[in-house]
């Protein structure tokens, strides 16, 4: 059955030639002739044909034109690059003098000259350490010699390729012998040497001067651009906001994001790379190394040389460490030191301390190294991150260049719906199984149960494997042939075998007082029947007796199909159309004459938000409509269970300790009312922050929930003490989980769809995180609401977690800590 209708309607007239010979038209005819709108649509269609083509080229054309000026340009560019790098380096100490008292200037110049005076210092000590090398060194010939007269005499005794090199050395000869006889029978040819006489003193000099001019001006200006971007940092940062357009937001954000990573990326490597050193230079030492302190430090320097430079500096002490000791066991223990120092640099320290600063991915590290190292040699080596790093942020906030995020960043470009999508459209079932696997061990707690792993999965269904078979929904008529239609309802099929039999259903504890025998059926499609099953299997994982049937129902709904429906009690029908309000109609409607009593719950995965009306309710007959996994679980919960229909909503159940949790509370101090127009500011503060119209501060007591300085109305108590009954309040569900709560429209929640507070106020969105004290107690929430359904991304939540995290540090800031008796809660009513 075909999900779309076909657009094209009516058939072609079939017409067939004349055998009449057709006279051309006249040329003065102008019947024939094509109008002239005509022939700008076909142009504008051309056009618009070669569009993409035209991008690629001008795209092309840039970027050669933008290589070419970084090679031609070198000369420039690398002094500013180096320069820019230190800066980043720099910075956070003439900040820091700055914000001490110390002047821009006279801390900018502090702070180079001492740079330049540590740099001059070791380079004095590490001078002295190679002259006293360099004048030991004689001494350990006789060392070198007896070694390399012992590895010759092992490589001389017989071995096992003996025969293979005398045939190739017999060849070998051969081969020569000819070659030298045809030599002969040439005419010699008398070589001629060419031996140039020694310049002038004079000339030497401008010759050495040449060489070392060079180095020495590059230094000059790199020093000189250090101090200029110091001085001037505030006003080099507004003029690159000026240069990359009048979005201040987004030039904000771009080059904020763009010095954190830069200057968190080198604070880190410099960290790196002196717990590589300081180790190396001790283990060196008590090995019996010469210049010990001098290896130490070049591995420390040499480490910021991606991939080549640590190999440069193993070389030195290797090469000491064979040639001072007459044995070779300090030659093997150096390379021991070395091989262990870096597999811990590499596999511990450095995955723990750069974390995700840079935003690389591996092979874009790579990638860069060998480009940079091409344009602008080992210097574009050393520059070859932070420049990339340069790339990323431009590519996440300008859209024209976001191919670049796409191909150096680490973030996965697919997210787990789209990987699972097409593993299943390449028929990969056992990828479409590893994806499967991680997205549901990304949503378990470090020590799950059996619950957990239950929770997990019914997750995995709402957020991942829903929204793939949305994509299936989508592309089904426009773009999915019969292969790939074939290949995904196969390969789901496989992977919800697979996991059932790895989350077999257990009635638990929670879902025993639960009743009554839940159907599961999919309206009409195939991807309708797939989500039935997972509804039917969620609901089993919550102790709810549920059923499904492997087929879509046909649309007239065939009595065959129903026969089996008599101890059915409730019936769930999964269906992704977009608008199903005339399918829905029809059959519910045909279901009604078979089972006039059956309740009937509509689970929309698709519909839009007109759809999900009171109005559509009620025309369709049906007895609830949802559209979330976790919605429909809730729901059957509360239908299901007769003291949740009998409250109408769903008070949050008591954790774990929680008279533990609440002594913390009452000793913390958060209680007393010195603390209370600070509460009101930071809502106040959120409240703007996130365009909403209510925040608060939510302290969860045993029975009551203190919201001193709340902007909602309906919280102020009847004595001036604001707050509500605990069962009435979202945020006790945050102490609950310990979590983040996020309901992004309290309508489609059975929790709190019909919560009186929530009713009153018109509260249609609710977000609140946890505020922990320093033993990691949930004292309460801060928490945003809002009028109007809408949705919180992930920078969204990090900015309410940073109020929550520094309210709580100013409680502790201010000494506020004590034994106090908090004042007393009024009476829940």
């Amino acid at each position: 059955m075909s999900e779309h209708p076909p657009t094209s309607s009516g058939k072609h007239r079939l017409q067939e030639p004349s055998t009449q010979p057709v006279a051309p038209p006249p040329k003065s005819s102008h019947h024939n002739e094509i109008p002239p709108s005509v022939l700008d649509d076909r142009g504008l269609q051309a056009l618009a044909a070669m569009v993409p083509g035209l991008r690629w080229l001008v795209g092309l054309l840039i970027a050669s034109v933008i290589i070419a000026a970084l090679y031609f340009g070198r000369d420039i560019l690398i002094p500013l690059a180096l320069a820019v790098l230190l800066g980043f380096l720099l910075d956070p100490a003439v900040s820091l003098l700055k914000r001490w008292g110390l002047p821009r200037m006279a801390a900018t110049l502090l702070v180079v000259a001492l740079s330049l005076g540590a740099l001059t210092g070791m380079g004095f000590y590490l001078g002295k350490q190679v002259q006293s090398l360099s004048a030991d060194l004689p001494t350990y010939q006789n060392t070198i010699k007896q070694k390399l007269r012992n590895l010759r005499t092992l490589s001389s005794g017989p071995g096992a390729w003996d025969g293979a090199l005398k045939t190739y050395n017999a060849v070998e000869g051969e081969i020569s012998a000819a070659s030298a006889q045809a030599e002969r029978s040439q005419p010699r040819v008398q070589k001629v040497e060419v031996i140039r006489e020694d310049g002038k003193p004079l000339e030497i000099v401008m010759k050495w001067l040449g060489k070392v001019s060079e180095p020495v001006a590059m230094v000059g200006i790199v020093l000189l651009f250090v101090i200029l971007i110091l001085l001037d940092r505030d006003d080099l940062r507004d003029r690159l906001l000026r240069l990359m357009g009048g979005n201040m937001h987004v030039a904000t954000d771009a080059l904020d994001e763009a010095s954190e990573r830069i200057g968190k990326y080198l604070r880190m490597q410099f960290i790196v790379n002196v717990t590589y050193g300081i180790p190396m230079a001790l283990g060196l030492w008590l090995i019996g190394v010469p210049g010990a302190i001098l290896w130490g430090v070049l591995a420390t320097i040499m480490r910021f040389v991606p991939y080549v430079g640590p190999m440069i500096s193993a070389v030195f002490p290797i090469a000491l460490a064979f040639a001072v000791a007459p044995g070779w066991d300090m030659l093997l223990w150096t390379l021991g030191l070395i091989l262990v120092l870096e597999l811990i640099s590499n596999n511990v320290v450095e995955p723990w301390l750069y974390g995700a600063s840079t935003g690389l991915s591996t092979l874009a590290i790579i990638m860069a190294a060998t480009f940079w190292t091409a344009l602008w040699g080992p210097v574009g080596l050393i520059l070859s991150t932070p420049l990339t790093v340069c790339c990323l942020v431009l590519g996440r906030y300008l859209p024209g260049l976001q191919f670049m995020e796409v191909l150096l960043g680490s973030q996965p470009v697919l997210d787990a719906p789209h990987r699972l999508y097409q593993r299943l459209l390449a028929d990969d079932v056992h990828g479409a199984i590893d994806v499967v696997q991680d997205a549901i061990a990304q949503r378990m707690p470090v020590k799950p149960t059996a619950a957990d792993k239950g929770q997990a999965l019914v997750r995995f269904y709402g957020d991942v494997a829903l929204p793939a078979l949305q994509l299936a929904y989508r592309h089904h008529s426009e773009r999915a042939t019969v292969g790939h239609r074939m290949r995904l309802s196969n390969g789901m099929e496989e992977v919800l075998e697979e996991l059932q039999d790895e989350f077999p259903a257990q009635p638990s504890s929670a879902g025993a007082g639960l009743n009554g025998r839940v159907h599961c059926v999919g309206a009409s499609w195939e991807v309708d029947a797939l989500a039935a099953r997972m509804v039917s299997h969620s609901l089993n994982l919550h102790g709810i007796h549920a059923s499904c049937t492997g087929h879509a129902l046909t649309t007239t709904v065939r009595p065959d199909e129903t026969q089996d429906w008599a101890d059915v009690q409730w019936l769930v029908v999964s269906a992704f159309h977009v608008q199903p309000q005339a399918m829905v109609r029809q059959l519910v409607r045909r279901l009604r004459r078979r089972h006039p009593n059956m309740p009937v719950i509509l689970a929309l995965w698709n519909a839009t938000p007109a759809v999900l009306t009171t109005d559509f309710v009620e025309r369709t007959g049906v007895n609830a409509v949802v559209t979330s996994m976790q919605e429909l679980v809730l729901r059957m919960q509360q239908l299901l269970s007769p003291e949740q229909v009998a409250h109408g909503y769903v008070p949050a159940p008591l954790p774990e300790h929680d008279d533990e949790r609440v002594q913390h509370l009452q000793r913390s101090g958060a209680l007393l009312p010195v603390h209370w127009p600070a509460y009101k500011q930071l809502a106040l503060k959120a409240a703007n922050a996130f365009d909403v119209k209510y925040a608060q501060v939510s302290l969860v007591d045993h029975n009551w929930v203190h919201t001193p300085g709340s902007l909602l109305a309906s919280s102020d108590g009847a004595d001036g003490q604001a707050g509500l009954p605990r069962d009435l309040s979202i945020c006790a569900y945050v102490v609950h989980e310990g979590e983040d709560v996020v309901v992004e429209d309290v309508a489609r929640d059975p929790r709190f769809a019909d919560n009186p507070v929530l009713t009153e106020a018109h509260v249609k969105f609710y977000a609140g995180v946890p505020l922990k004290n320093q033993q990691g107690m949930v004292l309460g929430s801060l928490c945003i609401m809002h009028d109007m359904p809408r949705r919180m991304n992930a920078s969204d939540m990090d900015a309410l977690h940073d109020m929550a995290k520094d309210l709580m540090e100013r409680l502790r800031e201010q000494g506020r800590v004590t034994q106090e008796p908090a004042a007393p809660a009024p009476p829940a009513s």
